[in-house]
């Protein structure tokens, strides 16, 4: 049995990108494996652990639960995209100030719905951040580190994405 193929046209972390894939290929799976950006983890594979998480057109999704072709003409951001090549972004600094980050599996999708929280609401309070990131599973950490880094990140500077010069 043959499996069909697709074209797929991307945006991802601002470059653009053009494969042919399995209609079946999860676009976690073509991320890591196509584009090799396996900074998006996969977990549970359910949606349920949020390791997967990605801004698809800016809305925070478990890419484990899209197909690639589902993606087709979109602009995704991957946790690759959150820095200014070696600079880190104020979350990330916030995360690695506070230990918000043990064994780092879950880290990719919490600063992902971390971002995409603090772009819908800047500088939340402590519930708002507990209801952010409440469909994202950390066995490490207890939550208090990543809270605090997101509330961290809240009170400072309105958060950007680098431009596609500055990646």
């Amino acid at each position: 049995m043959t499996t069909a193929n697709r074209t797929v046209k991307v945006t991802v972390n601002g470059k653009e990108y053009e494969s042919s894939v399995e209609v079946r290929k999860t676009l976690a799976d073509f991320l890591r494996d196509e584009l090799d950006l396996t900074g998006t983890h996969l977990g549970c594979e359910h949606g349920v652990c949020g390791a997967c998480t990605i801004l698809f057109n800016g809305d925070a999704v478990r890419s484990c639960l899209m197909l690639a072709v589902q993606a087709d003409g979109a602009d995704l951001t991957t946790v690759e995209g959150l820095a200014r090549g070696e600079d880190l972004n104020a979350l990330q600094l916030a995360f690695q100030e506070n230990h918000a980050l043990q064994c780092g599996f879950c880290t990719p999708g919490m600063l992902m719905t971390a971002y995409a929280l603090l772009q819908d609401t800047p500088n939340p309070t402590e519930d708002q951040v507990k209801e952010g990131i409440s469909g994202n599973i950390c066995r490490c950490t207890g939550y208090a580190p990543i809270i605090q880094a997101i509330l961290q990140t809240g009170r400072g500077p309105a958060l950007t994405l680098p431009t596609n010069e500055e990646g």
